[in-house]
């Protein structure tokens, strides 16, 4: 079997049958695995939440330990002699590595899985926390942060896809909205936390607090977060007018070309599914692993696809409406973000305010009430609309329901950004630009929520190479500021 697009992979493209009649039961979507207990869609809702709760704290201590020093920033230039676009550079550069080695990380992780991969990259987050902490130059600093910045860069793809490993469709928003809330929830509480640690002490207790919660994560990650990774059939093309199918039910990708194709996944979850089918063996179910095999560092994974061609195949997905829509609505996003923690010290630290680090990390507050309100609006809100929709639709399920609800938080965060700036250039009050602040951060989780959502139901079998694009090239763009 040659593949030539997502379509031989998954003939449904994201629309599927949720609803088999006016008030049937949920029809879960992928379809767990009969005869496996690996199947990570069959774990117990209490070991899911510990492994993806895991990797969403890995999310948040990067950008914690990252983004969480801009309340330092006036005082670093002060001390290290360096003016504001040099100092500037401490965000900068690290938002840049992001982007650059998203397209590092998925290609290793589809090769040889995502665990090994998270428990290498949360150790050397923890080592270059110490290693900031340390510091006795600008320039051991900024590396410092640059390195963190490639370890940290594996759980925007990944950790997003992981949502999709352990979640069915109508779970995805809600989860993602949760991964969402970690992500920004760094770049809000870290400056608000580092406020009070510098303007008590120093900024370097705040990398030594980072690199303590780091370690603590680091244990979590090597003992609670199994492989998730796992290879599925495609499911059952439907038109989404009438309901029913537009062809034939496609057959079981067979065990080469299933690893082949998507050149990623548990090979012991190949197989399984390759013996889902009507003509398994009546009692047929393969052993369960026991929690020392789970927390292997090298899970068994596909060998067959080579990495040099994992490493070029997520670039044809470009082609494909929603990737571009989801990096462009997520970079937009991105960029107010970073523009106002950039430049919100040199203004409130400065005349007319002269604000103490402390009370300038106070700003954070709106900025994480927004982050809230923007997980929830694209997360839960999404979901529930979205299940009204496909019950209007004859029970059939549509990606683009998720897309009706992104006017939101453009009607929000657009109208925050003429707020924030008509208020710095004033010198107005700092309530006005504190509210500016909250309403722009409701983009920064609700845009990406729904957008990252709707290219995993579109592209699900390839949804890590999506991502990857999507959360590399937003990083990227976001540097325009």
């Amino acid at each position: 079997m040659v593949l030539h697009s997502v379509r031989d992979l998954d003939p449904a493209e994201g629309t599927v049958r949720l609803y088999l009649a006016e008030n049937s039961p949920l029809v879960l979507v992928p379809k767990p695995s009969e005869i496996d207990p690996n199947d990570p869609l069959l774990w117990s809702r209490r070991k899911k939440r510990v492994a993806f709760l895991s990797v969403c704290s890995f999310a948040f201590l990067t950008n914690f330990g990252i983004g969480g020093l801009t309340p330092a920033f006036y005082l670093l230039s002060l001390e290290f002699g360096k003016t504001q676009v040099e100092t500037g550079a401490l965000l900068l550069w690290p938002v840049l590595t992001f982007g650059a080695f998203n397209f590092f990380w998925v290609p290793i992780a589809n090769y040889w899985g995502k665990r090994p991969v998270f428990v290498f990259a949360c150790g050397l987050l923890c080592a270059c926390s110490m290693w900031g902490a340390v510091a006795e130059t600008f320039e051991s600093l900024l590396w410092s942060l640059i390195v963190a910045a490639f370890a940290g860069s594996s759980t925007e793809a990944l950790g997003a896809s992981i949502a999709n490993d352990l979640y069915f469709l109508h779970e995805r928003g809600s989860m993602m909205g949760i991964y969402m809330n970690f992500l920004s929830g760094g770049n809000t509480l870290g400056p608000l936390i580092c406020g009070f640690i510098v303007s008590k002490y120093s900024w370097r207790w705040h990398k030594w607090m980072a690199f303590i919660l780091i370690l603590v994560n680091f244990f979590a990650v090597v003992f609670l977060v199994p492989e998730t990774t796992y290879v599925r059939y495609s499911q059952r093309p439907v038109d989404s007018d009438s309901g029913t199918s537009r062809g034939p039910t496609p057959g079981l990708v067979s065990r080469s070309d299933a690893e082949k194709g998507l050149g990623s996944g548990n090979a012991q979850g190949a197989r399984s599914h390759l013996g889902d089918t009507d003509e398994s063996p009546a009692g047929l179910h393969l052993p369960k692993k026991s929690w020392a095999e789970e927390i292997s560092v090298w899970p068994v994974a596909s060998r067959e696809t080579p990495l040099w061609r994992l490493f070029i195949r997520p670039f044809p997905l470009w082609l494909y409406p929603c990737v571009i829509l989801a990096f462009l609505a997520y970079a937009v996003s991105l960029e107010m973000t970073v523009a106002v923690n950039i430049l919100n010290p040199f203004v409130f630290q400065a005349p007319p305010y002269n604000w103490s680090p402390m009370v300038n990390g106070l700003i954070n507050i709106p900025g994480l009430i927004g982050n809230l309100f923007g997980s929830v609006l694209g997360g839960w809100a999404v979901d529930k609309f979205c299940d009204w929709k496909t019950k209007r639709n004859n029970g059939v399920y549509e990606p683009e329901n998720r897309l009706w609800l992104c006017i939101v938080p453009l009607i929000i965060s657009g109208s925050g950004c003429l707020v924030f700036g008509y208020g710095v250039e004033k010198a107005m009050g700092w309530v006005s630009l504190f509210f500016g602040y909250g309403m722009i951060s409701v983009a920064l989780t609700a845009v990406p929520t729904i957008t990252m959502a709707y290219v995993s139901d579109c592209l699900l079998p390839l949804n890590s190479d999506a991502l990857m694009l999507v959360n590399g090239k937003k990083r990227h763009d976001s540097l325009l500021v």
